[in-house]
């Protein structure tokens, strides 16, 4: 099976590596960040939001098994679509809702998605799609956070839960815990 890639930044990407992690078809789940100016920035650094990056992630995923509009639904469902560079209590442009689609296909798909998921929403979805420039991977201790530390972190627990409920509200077929269950 091939596998392909979609990159959004939905808010903290502790949250939505939980969310999409537990999606059927999807293959793996990396933290990253991208859309920014500074080459190899680090955590502290993206924290400042002065280097233009999101908090993003990267999904592999096989298409034979779930498509790009699939993962983009999913995206617009389980986070805030209309909060300007934010997500809750998480401010700044770091955590900005965006789409980095790797080709005009996907740009397509992604500006199709928009105007589906508009009709969920009174206010005016804001999410941005942006050029897919360099991707760099975020630092060890961001993969896998839900799996491991996020388990401790009150803010993990307070967030990560309620989106993972949205997921398996409205996409419980396409969710591996419950098919496992």
């Amino acid at each position: 099976m091939t596998i392909e890639y979609a990159i959004f930044g939905g808010g903290c990407f502790w949250c939505t590596e939980a969310v999409f992690k537990d999606v059927i078809g999807v293959e793996s789940v990396e933290s990253v960040y991208t859309g920014g100016r500074r080459p190899n920035p680090n955590y502290e650094q993206v924290c400042t939001g002065t280097t233009g990056h999101a908090e993003a992630i990267r999904v592999g995923f096989y298409p034979e098994k779930l498509t790009y509009g699939d993962l983009l639904d999913i995206h617009f469902v389980t986070h805030d679509p209309t909060q300007l560079n934010r997500q809750g209590n998480d401010v700044g442009t770091q955590y900005r809702s965006a789409i980095f689609p790797a080709n005009e296909q996907q740009k397509a798909e992604a500006e199709a998605a928009i105007l589906r998921a508009q009709h969920d929403h009174s206010d005016p979805i804001v999410t941005s799609i942006e050029p897919l420039g360099e991707v760099y991977v975020a630092e060890g201790y961001h993969q896998n956070y839900w799996d491991g530390a996020g388990q401790q972190n009150r803010y993990c627990m307070a967030v990560i839960p309620p989106k993972l409920q949205k997921l398996r509200k409205s996409f419980a077929q396409r969710t591996k815990s419950l098919q496992q269950s």
